[in-house]
């Protein structure tokens, strides 16, 4: 049985994300989402938040192959305990290629026989990130073609919430 984990922050998941999730899902015998810590960044959800609504699209669509976890360590390490054979990645644009090859050959390097696959993001999600959708939302912009139908009352509710206390 071959064992992908698809990591990434997901703060908040977008379609792309799903896309990539799907795409894999079709692919691979089981996928692990992992909502995984990063130092470099400040998530606007916290990880239970993030995993939740990962969970809640899983489900939603059905993806009996899919599994969502969570971790705050090393990559590679997570990768042996899990038995996974690959790392998924989805790539929007070159600037991202060279941070995730980077990424890929050091894990690579500390990991042998851990490969890292990319999978190229659809035309029509080439400009989505998560970050955009946090920006969008906080100013009151429509989101709703951007992420997951069923987690999109939780995004909003909690990216106006935030609004709402920037202007006091």
């Amino acid at each position: 049985m071959k064992t992908v984990v698809c990591p990434g922050s997901f703060d908040p998941i977008t379609n792309g994300h799903l896309d990539i999730i799907q795409r894999a899902s079709g692919i691979f015998d089981r996928v692990i989402v992992l909502v995984a810590s990063n130092q470099e960044k400040r998530n606007f959800f916290t990880a239970p938040e993030r995993k939740a609504m990962i969970e809640k699209v899983v489900r939603e669509l059905n993806l009996s192959n899919v599994e969502v976890d969570t971790d705050d360590g090393l990559l590679v390490n997570y990768i042996q305990k899990v038995g996974a054979s690959a790392i998924v990645k989805g790539l929007r644009a070159v600037s991202d290629f060279e941070y995730e090859f980077q990424m890929a050959l050091t894990n690579h390097k500390l990991l042998p026989q851990c490969e890292t696959i990319f999978f190229t993001t659809s035309s029509k999600n080439m400009y989505l990130s998560s970050s955009i959708v946090r920006q969008v939302g906080r100013l009151g912009g429509d989101i709703t073609q951007f992420v997951p139908e069923c987690v999109y009352p939780e995004i909003h509710e909690k990216l106006l919430q935030s609004s709402k206390r920037q202007e006091v």
